[in-house]
């Protein structure tokens, strides 16, 4: 509590002025007491030395009588006598005791009566001896042991005026000068008394000259904390034209200039850190030491870690670039860095470029980190690596074919009646193989580029699939597949269900899956077509007795150009497409394609479909 208030300035100025008054005062002080002491010691000691004077003058005579030992005539007074006399009459005046030797150091009078025994005897006073031995007067101060008090003692020989420089005596005189030093103290007291008090006005003074000070101070301080607070409202008080006003409106100033800086910022960080979290890359920031300082939440989803355990972190450790890369490589990076990460939905590839920050000196405060996924990038660059090559496959072969063929021909073949034909017939037979995969990849292009529109309609699904396997039946008894003994099972619902949907697009999904489940049937094989509806939702099958797929190619069968085994399905007529194009119409159509398959014994494959329930009443 004292250091705080102790560390105000308002204190502060009230103790300097206090204490600067109070060193004038004892400057002051010291002088004047001084001063007065030795002037009131100085006419002290003039006022004895002028009685001394006297005295010397008016015993000289008497002296001169003592020393000639002239008879008396018996109604005058002895030298002794009148010495007395003269000395009872000279007591007082702050003299303590005056007494009168002879030259030959005996007393002749005192003015003491306590020591008038002493009258007649030698005095053993070394003061007045060296006096009158050496002619000079000596004045000093001395000290009473009986009463502890200070004495101004003054010892001076008499000289005849007859024969001037001739010691006939001498006087001793004592004075009371502790009276003069009390008086010293009696002012001294007054003075500092007097100082005391205006001490406490001086300081009362300071106090109001200080809070006069202070207090604009006070109010510039309390709007300045507002300030580093973020609180702009409220002005400094400006009470005239004096330094300290002029810092108050520089304040003011000052407080709608950072008022007006800190709305900026904060528009253009609200408008960073809306740009940030709505960036589909991922950005951190690091400082000189490559710690991180940023990071959005899309950097945190793609590195598979909380937003918070990306700051403060090293960022080659974030990166797991530290076998790659130190430090002062990362603020030397040109090129891109690739990484990979494992994540919910997989590995993720990751391209990292780098940005230096640098301050209008050149000066490396850092650098910037932005995280690209580049997974789907990579997977449709394999894609379409994989498309090109199976794209080529698929028609070298034909080509190849033809071009053997038609060579065959040119060498003379044409002109063998049996085999022309055969060659032709192949021929034509694998120009229509090219035509129906280009037609088929036409009709994907169509749909991934969003160009392929359904022609949607209310359909009744019970009389669409009967339709279809009567169709495949009359198929099936045509010479094509004779002694091959096919048949087709239908197991379908009763109630109507009614779809909407692109009816040829529909069929050739059915068409396609039933021709698949004929091809690789074996001779006398059932394929089985059932439909059920559950959850507003129709569910189609279509069941073979073949081979089956394995389960490692399960999943892949719905891939463009794959097949299981290829050479048995090109020498089938397919493209490795039909499987692919089904996919995609029944995703248009807002539904799901799957199949099972246990090897060996055949393959199921699943269409569902979403329905319009309805109501008798209503139709």
């Amino acid at each position: 509590m004292i250091k705080r208030i102790m560390g105000s300035i308002k204190m502060k100025i009230t103790v300097v002025i206090v204490l600067t008054f109070m060193f004038a005062l004892q400057l002051i002080g010291a002088n004047f007491i001084t001063q007065t002491e030795k002037k009131l010691i100085g006419t002290f000691q003039s006022d004895r030395q002028m009685q001394m004077d006297f005295l010397k003058n008016s015993l000289s005579p008497i002296l001169e009588e003592h020393t000639q030992e002239k008879k008396l005539p018996a109604h005058e007074l002895t030298a002794q006598e009148e010495i007395n006399q003269l000395l009872l009459d000279f007591s007082g005046s702050g003299i303590t005791e005056v007494f009168v030797v002879d030259r030959n150091f005996v007393i002749l009078g005192t003015s003491d009566n306590i020591q008038e025994s002493t009258v007649g005897k030698i005095s053993n006073d070394q003061d007045l001896r060296k006096s009158v031995i050496q002619g000079q007067q000596t004045a000093k101060q001395v000290i009473d042991q009986q009463l502890n008090a200070r004495r101004w003692k003054i010892v001076s020989p008499v000289e005849t005026k007859k024969q001037p420089g001739e010691i006939i005596g001498a006087i001793v005189m004592e004075s009371d000068i502790e009276t003069v030093y009390t008086q010293v103290s009696e002012i001294t007291w007054m003075f500092l008394s007097s100082s005391f008090i205006a001490i406490i006005l001086s300081g009362i003074l300071a106090n109001f000259v200080s809070s006069a000070l202070t207090e604009p101070i006070k109010e510039m301080q309390l709007q300045t904390k507002k300030i580093a607070d973020g609180n702009y409202s409220g002005e400094v008080t400006v009470y005239g034209h004096d330094d300290l006003s002029v810092l108050g409106m520089l304040i003011n100033d000052l407080s709608n200039e950072v008022e007006s800086a800190q709305k900026s910022v904060d528009a253009e960080r609200r408008r960073l850190d809306s740009v940030l979290s709505n960036m589909t890359d991922g950005v951190i920031a690091t400082n000189r030491r490559g710690k991180v300082v940023v990071a959005n939440a899309m950097a945190a989803q793609l590195l598979n870690v909380e937003r918070a355990d990306l700051l403060d972190h090293d960022i080659l450790d974030v990166l797991e670039l530290n076998d790659q890369l130190e430090l002062k490589d990362l603020f030397k990076q040109k090129r891109d860095v690739l990484i990979r990460r494992k994540t919910a939905r997989g590995t993720v590839s990751l391209r990292i470029s780098f940005a230096l920050i640098q301050s209008n000196r050149g000066i490396i405060n850092g650098t910037v980190c932005v995280l690209h996924d580049v997974t789907e990038q990579e997977q449709i660059e394999a894609e379409r690596k994989e498309f090109v090559s199976n794209v080529s496959h698929e028609l070298r072969t034909p080509l190849t074919s033809m071009r053997s063929y038609i060579e065959a021909l040119i060498d003379g073949a044409w002109k063998d009646e049996e085999l022309a034909p055969k060659f032709l017939e192949v021929a034509q037979s694998e120009t229509d193989r090219m035509i129906r995969m280009i037609q088929d990849l036409l009709h994907l292009s169509r749909i991934d580029s969003g160009r392929s529109e359904l022609d949607l309609e209310i359909i009744d699904m019970n009389q669409m699939l009967t339709q279809i396997i009567q169709r495949f039946r009359i198929l099936l008894d045509s010479e094509e597949y004779k002694g091959k003994n096919y048949q087709i099972k239908e197991e379908i619902v009763d109630e109507i269900v009614f779809a909407e949907i692109d009816l040829d697009r529909m069929t050739q999904v059915i068409d396609n899956i039933i021709n698949n489940a004929i091809k690789y049937s074996p001779d006398g094989g059932t394929i089985t077509v059932r439909m059920e509806t559950m959850n507003q939702h129709v569910l189609m099958s279509i069941q073979d007795e073949g081979m089956g797929i394995p389960a490692e190619d399960l999943d892949k069968i719905f891939t463009r150009f794959y097949r299981v085994d290829r050479a048995r399905s090109r020498a089938m007529g397919g493209t490795g497409l039909g499987l692919a194009i089904s996919k995609e119409v029944i995703a248009q159509h807002g539904g799901q394609i799957w199949a099972k398959s246990i090897e060996e014994k055949g393959t199921t494959v699943y269409i569902d479909l979403p329905y319009i329930p309805f109501e008798d009443e209503e139709w």
